[in-house]
């Protein structure tokens, strides 16, 4: 779930006057940079991963010529007002403050925030029960809903370590100087997935609540209501049908869509 700059959003109330979405052809906006599993070029430039093949399904839905246009994921929001394309399709996080200038549609996945430990650590965790999280070291990226999540609920429970990186939470993980991460699991399922995290696996879920966001859509203009109503009736019928499950068992191991 990636995060823009509020600037770059105001900036964009000053752009030219808004034109309404192609008829016969949908444009979505995928941001340039490479953002695997969700969205990557491969060696022949052709863009492929988790958020393409749900495009592909979504456009096949509603039996509609789909193109992507490549955008700079920091000017992504001023280029779909001034009409460069129709809908962001980006991994784009529902916030409050973006639906204040843009609309979006239902959310498409919603990434569950996670703890990570070793797969030898018999203990069972729950955050229902605080006490088990009792005496912990946890670690936690600074600055992130994760970790204020983590001193809201264990505050005096267990200890928080926090870290600039990722990278550097994983490194103290496999040192042993935490007992258990947090992190995104989709963001996390990449480390896992690798020889250095064969020995490590999510040992529990944290709570979906508000201070994580709504989930990641689809960002459209406002007065493109027809359209927002057509992509989610697409999304919808995706799902019912059994295509995104088909889809998200080719990336992922958990489930990305949430309640």
């Amino acid at each position: 779930m990636k995060i823009a700059s509020l600037a770059i959003i105001a900036a964009s109330l000053a752009a030219a006057p808004i034109a309404s979405a192609a008829d016969e052809v949908i444009r979505f906006g995928v941001a340039a940079e490479p953002y695997p599993p969700f969205s990557v070029k491969n060696a022949a430039g052709v863009w492929e991963g988790w958020e393409i093949d749900l495009m592909d399904a979504v456009c096949a839905e509603m039996d509609a010529e789909c193109v992507i246009v490549d955008v700079p994921w920091d000017g992504i929001i001023p280029a779909l007002l001034e009409n460069k394309f129709d809908v962001i399709w980006s991994s784009m996080s529902i916030t409050d403050e973006r639906m204040k200038v843009i609309d979006f549609t239902d959310k498409y996945y919603f990434s569950p925030n996670v703890l990570v430990g070793a797969k030898a650590d018999p203990r069972e965790f729950d955050f229902d029960d605080p006490d088990t999280m009792k005496g912990l070291v946890l670690g936690a990226q600074s600055s992130s809903t994760q970790a204020s999540y983590l001193q809201q609920e264990l505050g005096g429970i267990a200890d928080l370590k926090l870290y600039p990186t990722l990278d550097d939470e994983i490194a103290d993980l496999k040192a042993g100087r935490i007992d258990m991460m947090a992190a995104g699991g989709i963001q996390i399922q990449s480390f896992l997935d690798t020889p250095d995290g064969e020995a490590y696996e999510i040992k529990v879920t944290m709570p979906q609540v508000q201070m994580f966001g709504y989930g990641d859509g689809g960002g459209l203009r406002k007065e493109d209501t027809a359209l927002k109503e057509q992509l989610n009736e697409a999304i919808a019928a995706v799902r019912a049908s059994g295509k995104y499950d088909e889809i998200t068992e080719k990336y992922f191991d958990i489930d990305i869509y949430g309640e």
